[in-house]
């Protein structure tokens, strides 16, 4: 291992190699994901905001310093979590996605310059912005037909959400009837929330009543609303602010702020602290009017977000797979407390990799208690220097728990000494390594342990992941079930999980008799099994567990492919050189890593049977084309050439929106090539095969747009 690739996380992005890039890419895309599922899935967040914006922060630059990097599974694009089985679920019409962050008055510019970039604008092209404050409560979507309010439901994981109906109806500022002049359908999205005062109120009440108490407004506003009786709900003083909309039949105005005006004469609630900017200056203005204000608003912010006001421009920008390009967070600065590091733990995750975890001494930061952290790798500890017993600054934004900024070294007891990382995996004994990329002969930054046939930790943690909420998301079969049902020798492979009913009736030793389980919970647990023995491709590649395919890739993958049996088949066969490999190489935002992980995966004897068993098991339903009635839906297409109306992203966001898969390459797959005036070797290729190539004017008439 080099000095460079020991301290790669210390390094200016520009200073890294790939492959140390890439490494760090890997790590911190392990990161995000834990932070995610514990505060999408659970409203109990694991990690700070502080330290899930920086590594966000982190995960973009890396990738926009290294365009190999976007190929793969990027976390940073992911939104939410699944829905939870307590409520029924609703399919969004419209994604409800999340927001991209910044974090400084120069990248409030950045961000400016680069929607003008996108739509091809010059330096000086005007671009009015909303400014509105960023409420830190819980995302919903409110339904009305015919001015009445039909349905209600919870982002969920972006694409579908929990139906709180019920309980929204109980919020007396969310209106059960609009106004006059309302659409005929009208998706609005806002924001439900707690003020300081109800939620001090609130833990006085539960403390009287010897209960729980919540840990922050935000906690207390989604488990307020995700009550299962809406009397509770009733009782609890939640608010509402609208900021957006999804599906409408018609749009009132052609502006965001229009929209927003309009909203407020159906009755609806929008944020008066909003406003319309003619410039970035006075965009960063407000910003800092606003943050001046924050302990005065009565609840909970954490930044200020800014939207391009003309829709038609929405329009055009899009959205990428995670955030709109035409919107963007203006994150607050992170708050910092003082405490001591009293141990570091390590967790083998699924993959093996060894992750160091911090546990403090319980201190308060922002008004909540924190008391761990998570440490990234065994290089940030040594670039930090952080031992036990130190004393350190944690910082946290939001809602969440810190990140160790820095050790205050005058503070260090006598005798601490620098931790030395395991060499082995503390689960298995086996060796813990950094793989060596063979090109550049630097050390992975992340650890990890060898014994993946033996080691238990990584086969409960890819169960654990399998029957996840974004998974499987079997009900009933968390973590502890799994430990219990995997200690116990019951369930070692997914499989096993759709024979457990059939086993056990069989068993002299029933689950129902076991201590912890009851006749009720076990009949639940096989009901919530039998239920998800049907599910969609792109959630079951995900649950797979093959490295670099998250839920973004998943995704990419299952539209491309369609079917399971297509995909499995082209991967198995996906050698370096082969037609198969190139299948998969062309596809837009998947690279030579992913598809290398891919075929290792599917060429896999082991994984290959346990494949079958679970395919006796299960049903795998195709993706769902996006944009059905669109004439290029499920067409894979090229763009080449200079184009004059479209600049490329805006071309491939526009393809996606109407249903359409891009790839980056000509291939056999192709069915359609756009080419604009200096096409070359793509057009070529085309011709060669035979695929229809059209030009820009062509493909506007092709999709309806003229």
């Amino acid at each position: 291992m080099t000095k460079k690739s020991a301290a790669s996380h210390s390094l200016p992005v520009e200073e890294l190699s790939l492959a140390q890039a890439r490494a760090e890419h890997t790590s911190l895309g392990e990161d995000i994901a834990r932070y995610d599922r514990a505060y999408y899935q659970e409203d109990a967040p694991l990690v700070p905001d502080a330290d899930y914006d920086a590594a966000r922060r982190r995960y973009e630059a890396l990738e926009k310093a290294f365009p190999e990097l976007v190929s793969e599974e990027s976390l940073t694009k992911k939104v939410g979590a699944k829905p939870s089985e307590k409520f029924a679920k609703v399919k969004h019409a419209v994604p409800m996605l999340s927001l991209g962050n910044v974090f400084s008055d120069e990248e409030v510019r950045d961000f400016v310059a680069r929607v003008r970039r996108f739509l091809g604008l010059s330096d000086v092209s005007p671009i009015a912005c909303t400014a509105e404050p960023k409420i830190d409560g819980l995302s919903c979507s409110l339904r009305y037909e015919r001015g009445h309010l039909v349905q209600a439901a919870t982002r969920g994981d972006g694409y579908e959400g929990e139906d709180v109906t019920a309980n929204i109806r109980t919020l007396k500022e969310v209106p059960q009837r609009l106004h006059d002049g309302a659409p005929e359908v009208l998706e609005v999205r806002g924001e439900v929330y707690m003020t300081h005062a109800a939620f001090a109120a609130l833990n006085e009440r539960q403390t009287a009543a010897g209960k729980q108490i919540f840990a922050n407004p935000r906690n207390a506003a989604a488990g307020s609303l995700r009550q299962l009786d809406s009397r509770i709900t009733a009782e609890r003083p939640l608010h509402f602010f609208a900021y957006g909309w999804g599906e409408v039949s018609a749009l009132p105005a052609r502006t965001q702020w229009g929209v927003l005006q309009a909203f407020n004469a159906y009755g609806l609630k929008i944020n008066p602290r909003t406003r319309l900017c003619e410039s970035v200056e006075e965009m960063v203005a407000h910003y800092h009017a606003i943050e001046a204000d924050r302990a005065m608003l009565g609840y909970d912010i954490d930044g200020v977000v800014y939207k391009v006001g003309d829709i038609a421009l929405q329009e055009r920008l899009g959205f990428v797979s995670r955030a709109p390009r035409w919107a963007v967070a203006h994150k607050f600065p992170a708050e910092r407390a003082t405490t001591i590091l009293r141990d570091i733990e390590i967790n083998v995750g699924r993959t093996g990799a060894l992750t160091p975890v911090a546990r403090l001494e319980p201190v308060t930061v922002g008004g909540v208690v924190v008391s761990n952290a998570t440490l990234h790798n065994e290089d940030e500890i040594a670039r930090k220097d952080i031992r036990i017993g130190d004393t350190v600054i944690v910082q946290r934004a939001g809602d969440v728990i810190p990140q160790i900024v820095e050790v205050i070294p005058e503070k260090r007891p006598h005798g601490a000494k620098p931790y030395e990382f395991p060499q082995v995996c503390p689960r298995c004994g086996s060796a813990a390594l950094r793989e060596i990329d063979e090109k550049t002969g630097e050390a992975d930054v992340v650890r990890r342990c060898t014994g993946s046939l033996v080691c238990p930790a990584q086969a409960v943690e890819r169960l654990k992941h399998f029957a996840s909420r974004n998974a499987f998301d079997i009900e009933g079969l968390g973590d502890k079930q799994i430990e219990y049902f995997f200690a116990e020798g019951l369930i070692k492979t997914p499989s096993d999980i759709f024979t457990l009913e059939e086993r056990d009736r069989k068993s002299l030793t029933r689950i129902k008799n076991r201590e912890g389980f009851g006749e009720t919970s076990v009949r639940n647990l096989f009901a919530a099994i039998e239920a998800r023995r049907v599910i969609p491709i792109n959630r079951f590649l995900y649950a797979l567990g093959i490295r670099h395919v998250g839920e973004t890739n998943a995704r990419r993958l299952a539209r491309h492919f369609g079917d399971f049996d297509s995909l499995r088949e082209t991967a198995r066969d996906a050698v370096p050189g082969t037609e198969a490999r190139a299948r998969i190489d062309c596809i837009d935002g998947i690279g030579p890593v992913v598809a290398e992980a891919l075929h290792d995966f599917f060429a896999e004897p082991h994984n290959e049977k346990e494949l079958d068993a679970l395919l006796e098991q299960v049903t795998i339903e195709p993706m769902p084309q996006v944009a059905s009635s669109s004439p290029v839906a499920g067409k894979t297409v090229v763009f080449t050439g200079s184009l004059e109306r479209l600049t490329r992203d805006e071309a491939k966001a526009q393809a996606e929106r109407f249903g359409a898969k891009v790839a980056a390459s000509v291939s056999k797959k192709t069915d359609l090539v756009v080419a604009g005036p200096g096409a070359g070797s793509k057009l070529a290729k085309a011709q060669e095969l035979g695929i229809e190539v059209i030009t820009e004017d062509e493909w506007f008439k092709r999709t309806g747009q003229e």
